[in-house]
């Protein structure tokens, strides 16, 4: 079990630090670890519970901890979680809490696709002017969509002056 519980502070304290070799945790990611595995619950284990115990095991000027003083803190959290059960039922238990549990990263930020914006961008429904810049595909036709391009079909003579595409002077 402590094998699996080790595994799992591994994986969190890595999480989010491109840096982090996975030795050692900070407060976020203790906090994360306890909300994500379930050890926090919000009753009887608070998020204000899992600061002071960090704040407790951590060394003075630290601002991490390893995984012996993890161990520390998830036992003090188990004995405020598991109220009356031995301290080595505890462990389990939180143990088990924990196997096999990875960082979590629902509710990261997601592309919107409510109603009015699939309306918005439905190039389908442009019209006017609008409706030129997409080909009949809706992907955009870059500049030549966003600008008048000179077609050239007009053409200057030698000392004749303009002629439009009729070939009528003006």
């Amino acid at each position: 079990m402590a094998s699996e519980a080790e595994k799992t502070f591994h994986r969190f304290a890595a999480f989010g630090e491109s840096s982090s070799s996975g030795t050692e945790m900070n407060n976020k990611n203790f906090s994360k670890l306890c909300k994500d595995c379930g050890i926090m619950d919000g009753k009887t284990v608070t998020s204000t519970d899992v600061d002071i115990v960090f704040s407790k095991v951590k060394a003075k000027n630290a601002r991490t901890i390893t995984f012996q003083q993890f161990k520390e803190a998830v036992k003090e959290l188990g004995q405020k979680r598991f109220k009356g059960k031995s301290p080595d039922e505890v462990l389990e238990n939180i143990y088990g809490l924990m196997e096999g549990k990875d960082p979590a990263t629902t509710g990261a930020t997601k592309a919107t696709t409510v109603g009015a914006v699939d309306r918005l961008t439905d190039t389908s429904k442009y019209t006017g002017t609008h409706k030129e810049r997409f080909d009949e595909s809706g992907k955009g036709k870059g500049i030549a969509g966003r600008e008048e391009m000179t077609d050239n079909t007009g053409y200057l003579l030698p000392r004749t002056g303009w002629k439009n595409i009729f070939g009528v002077k003006r």
